[in-house]
């Protein structure tokens, strides 16, 4: 896990819930994504696995670690592109001219390749 992604919760009760799945439904609360957007930005699974992977963790799909990769990424460009926070996360949600209008958050639910465009717009932000 990179040093920037969000804090979760570990010790001796800690779930067997993978970090990686972990550190996603973190973020989703911070970007309060609605339990349909999440399913979509992990790739669709059913809702039963999706569940599944809430309470209890589970296989994760090759392609599922690649998106939450990649949203790990966006999330760390974000803390480091913007000094507040809440400006961040606010970002997800807001229309953007280099992306055609569209928000963040409207890209990244286009599928894997509206991840990785968010992702590459961020990087190039960065300097990256």
């Amino acid at each position: 896990m990179h040093a920037d992604a969000p804090v979760v919760q570990g010790g001796a009760g800690r779930s067997r819930i993978p970090a990686e799945l972990e550190t996603f439904f973190t973020i989703a609360e911070k970007w309060q994504l609605s339990t349909e957007e999440q399913i979509i930005l992990l790739g669709s699974p059913g809702r039963s696995t999706f569940f599944k992977w809430k309470k209890d963790g589970g296989t994760v799909p090759q392609d599922t670690r690649e998106r939450i990769s990649h949203i790990l990424n966006i999330w760390k460009s974000l803390r480091i592109l913007f000094t507040q926070d809440e400006r961040g996360e606010a970002w997800i949600r807001a229309g953007n001219r280099y992306l055609d209008g569209a928000s963040a958050l409207d890209v990244m639910l286009e599928g894997v390749s509206g991840i990785i465009r968010v992702r590459r717009y961020l990087d190039a932000q960065r300097g990256g």
